[in-house]
């Protein structure tokens, strides 16, 4: 996992494979690629000496991108490239597909980073909203490696297990 952190507004890059346990028709086997979302830094309150490290915490989910493919498509495929446009207390809404994310997925997020929705940004300052603007390069940089990672065999190797409380 990697990720970007603008003040009060984070943007993380995790790859995964996926097998979706009740899935839709036609999407049946599994899935990897890298996800991409917009998330909340969190307050913590202060601990410590001036001099000591300060937690950082990257928690709600606001928005979300899935540059997937099936397994059985294979790298390149991009078949199951979809986004999530809103989300609710952390869970994604249907996915979306959309043909201009399938046909260039790194000029997409560029294009959607930049125009995020108000209320994705509304708990962020302007100037946080500004920096994010400024990472976008690297961020959609960081995605195309992270993907053509993927795409080479050395991420996204093994099923990704919830956590089970």
């Amino acid at each position: 996992m990697q990720a970007f952190c603008f003040g009060a507004l984070a943007v993380t890059l995790e790859d995964l494979y996926f097998v979706d346990p009740d899935p839709e028709p036609g999407q049946e086997d599994p899935e990897r690629g890298v996800r991409v979302e917009l998330r909340l830094v969190e307050p913590s309150p202060w601990r410590g000496s001036i001099y000591a490290a300060q937690r950082t915490v990257v928690d709600t989910g606001l928005w979300r991108a899935d540059f997937f493919e099936s397994i059985a498509g294979g790298p390149g495929s991009r078949d199951r490239m979809h986004h999530h446009p809103s989300m609710t207390e952390n869970e994604p809404g249907a996915r979306v597909f959309d043909e201009a994310l399938t046909a260039d997925p790194f000029g997409w997020l560029a294009t959607r980073l930049a125009d995020l929705p108000a209320p994705c940004l509304s708990p962020a300052s302007k100037a946080d909203a500004a920096e994010l603007l400024a990472g976008i390069p690297h961020i959609v940089d960081a995605a195309r490696t992270m993907l053509s990672r993927v795409h080479a065999g050395e991420l996204a190797l093994s099923p990704t297990r919830p956590i089970r409380l």
